[in-house]
């Protein structure tokens, strides 16, 4: 594939502009902020460089779209994608910024942080042991890179790590890989549940009443799509104590509007979708590397699946 017109869209897109100018990439370059492109930008473009898009554009016109994100369901969710136009995601350090994510709250639980901090504000002297991260059981939400990363890491340290994928194919570092039709059993068992996976038609709204009401008091994080969580479910499984705490990185309007329930409930963690952000420089060499493999007609081990939608 030719590749000689790229239009950057981002708002890092000054970032970026340096960076590929310091590594020399020899490409005809447009730069700029999402609400500045026009349909003529993509007309002129081979390939579009994007993350976060908010504008609703023609893609029929590039060969080749790449994502400076992981997940890529703000070009494909309920959208269709035509067919000769490449797709693909950037792939980096996304597994193991979320694994010390999650775990940094999962050590804050078992170690009782909170507990001793308002033992301390009462000048109360009250001995409790912490827990044991091999004595955890963990529910990992799709087995991808990002979820065998988090499993990897998790597992080195001795937690007992479950998965669940659509197909339930068996992975490195799961002790158990279920299909996403049949984890049901195991779930009440889990100390804390993570989901990582993408959004799409088959995940959306995953996270749900029914599904909480097979949870027994444990952690629940989303760090993969605000909306396959459904946050009424999330608020009421809280209430009903089937979850001690619930962490979310993502949501399904972004910022939370301030109107939300769950600002104001105390046991609920809130972050603004950086549990797993892409830097400038790990972007831009994902990129440069999947446009070498582009040009000399190599594998990619970052293309999407159209039909799969990640």
């Amino acid at each position: 594939m030719e590749i000689s017109n790229i239009l950057v869209v981002s708002p890092m897109y000054k970032e970026i502009q340096s960076l590929l100018s310091e590594k020399g990439v020899k490409k005809n370059f447009r730069y700029l902020p999402d609400n500045q492109v026009t349909e003529q930008d993509l007309k002129w473009a081979d390939a579009l460089v994007a993350f976060n898009l908010k504008s609703l554009f023609d893609f029929r016109h590039v060969k080749w779209v790449h994502s400076l994100g992981a997940g890529v369901d703000r070009f494909l969710y309920e959208k269709n994608w035509p067919q000769n136009v490449l797709l693909t995601r950037t792939v980096c350090s996304f597994g193991q910024r979320i694994a010390e994510y999650c775990l940094s709250y999962i050590l804050k639980d078992i170690q009782f942080h909170d507990q001793f901090q308002q033992d301390k504000c009462q000048k109360n002297w009250q001995p409790k042991t912490p827990g044991l991260l091999s004595e955890q059981k963990v529910m990992i939400f799709g087995t991808g890179e990002i979820g065998q990363t988090v499993a990897k890491i998790f597992s080195f340290l001795g937690v007992d790590v479950y998965g669940v994928s659509l197909s339930g194919k068996e992975k490195e570092f799961f002790t158990e890989v279920m299909a996403i039709a049949n984890y049901e059993a195991r779930l009440n068992e889990m100390d804390y549940i993570i989901n990582t996976l993408p959004l799409t038609e088959k995940t959306a709204g995953l996270f749900d009443d029914s599904f909480f009401s097979r949870v027994s008091k444990a952690g629940f994080f989303n760090v993969g799509r605000g909306a396959s969580l459904n946050e009424a479910a999330i608020l009421q499984a809280l209430e009903n104590q089937q979850v001690r705490f619930a962490v979310l990185d993502v949501f399904t309007n972004e910022p939370l509007p301030k109107d939300s329930k769950l600002w104001e409930h105390p046991n609920v963690w809130i972050t603004p979708h950086i549990s797993a952000v892409t830097t400038p420089s790990e972007g831009v060499d994902c990129f440069i590397d999947t446009l070498r493999k582009i040009e000399e007609n190599k594998s990619l081990t970052n293309k999407v699946d159209i039909d799969k939608g990640y």
